[in-house]
């Protein structure tokens, strides 16, 4: 959606790589045009973690979220692609939080290569782990919904 003459102000963004088992976070902001990622909220038997993600959201106060969406290869949608999309109305819906939608399609991919590539040259010292990846991701969804409206 673009963004009107008022929309122009600094704002803080948090966005979400859901998974049915994870859910990468990350945060950055519309000034520095920067991502960070900070965590993976584990998904637990009920459904998501809302009290981990609601606490993140107090913490933080984004004026916005971004879900990334799983697309196929082929830009078909699939079982995932609808669960997150059910999850980001409800992120929408329980938080009273604007949220838009990211294709995320290889954003895990790309954030696994930038942390091997880390670990490779010295930046990074702990192996990479499953939920590295998914915050790492959830800051490659976040890197292109600056991108797409910066």
């Amino acid at each position: 959606m673009p963004e009107g003459p008022a929309d122009r102000t600094a704002r803080l963004v948090m966005a979400f790589d859901f998974g049915m088992r994870r859910i990468g976070v990350a945060c950055g902001d519309t000034v520095s045009a920067t991502a960070t990622p900070l965590s993976a909220v584990l998904a637990g038997p009920g459904g998501h973690q809302w009290i981990a993600i609601g606490a993140l959201l107090r913490d933080w106060q984004p004026a916005l979220a971004v879900v990334g969406l799983p697309y196929n290869a082929d830009g078909t949608e699939s079982e995932q692609t609808r669960a997150a999309r059910a999850f980001a109305s409800e992120l929408a819906s329980r938080y009273k939080l604007r949220v838009e939608l990211v294709d995320e399609r290889y954003s895990s991919l790309e954030a696994l290569a930038r942390l091997k590539d880390a670990r490779e040259t010295g930046l990074r010292k702990r192996r990479v782990a499953k939920a590295d990846i998914d915050a790492a991701a959830a800051c490659i969804i976040l890197e292109r919904w600056i991108t797409e409206n910066s």
